[in-house]
């Protein structure tokens, strides 16, 4: 029997898919899924209120730090979609004129869903670790988890995994404390 020869997925493709649907080119293949639901929506919504302030802005923390929802990271021929994603300003210092930033971010997190998590731990963590993002948040607002890795040669290293209503400290970010618990919907 032949094999159909599979076509790698190029940027165009993502443009055709309908606006209610996040799109990603990981290893050739077009992934498209549905936009977040409210639990998913809800912790990235108050993770971006607990960091963004110090981080972005300066207020009570060192500022110096691009944070953004949902950007379009371009790593190589792969172009993903992390719940969230930082780089330090000296990095960054001006949006990039194409709609993708091709510079391997400083931080990423992904928010784990049922439909994203086999996506974010099998196929992405380890384009993540290709590139040498230092950092990687895994937060599982179903679990009430939040994992911290760092990349070290070879691979993640597992640095803390906190959960519920715990107050935490955590890398890049360790310079203010985290209320786990404003991040669950519940």
């Amino acid at each position: 029997m032949v094999q159909p020869v599979l076509k790698k997925a190029v940027y165009e493709d993502l443009l055709r898919i309908p606006d209610h649907m996040v799109g990603q080119i990981i290893n050739g293949d077009l992934i498209a899924l549905p936009r977040p639901s409210p639990r998913h929506a809800q912790a990235t919504s108050a993770l971006g209120f607990e960091i963004g302030p110090p981080y972005r802005f300066g207020r009570g923390g060192p500022g110096g730090w691009i944070i953004l929802d949902e950007p379009e990271i371009r790593l190589g021929e792969d172009i993903l979609v992390p719940d969230m994603a930082g780089w330090r300003r000296e990095r960054l210092p001006s949006p990039p004129a194409e709609n993708w930033i091709s510079l391997a971010p400083d931080w990423v997190c992904e928010v784990l869903s049922p439909g994203t998590e086999r996506i974010d731990r099998i196929r992405k963590m380890p384009i993540y670790a290709a590139f040498k993002v230092p950092h990687l948040w895994l937060v599982n607002p179903r679990e009430k988890t939040l994992e911290v890795f760092k990349y070290s040669a070879g691979g993640w290293l597992l640095l803390a995994a906190h959960g519920g209503d715990e107050t935490v400290r955590a890398e890049p970010f360790a310079e203010i404390e985290i209320d786990l618990g404003l991040l669950w919907w519940e």
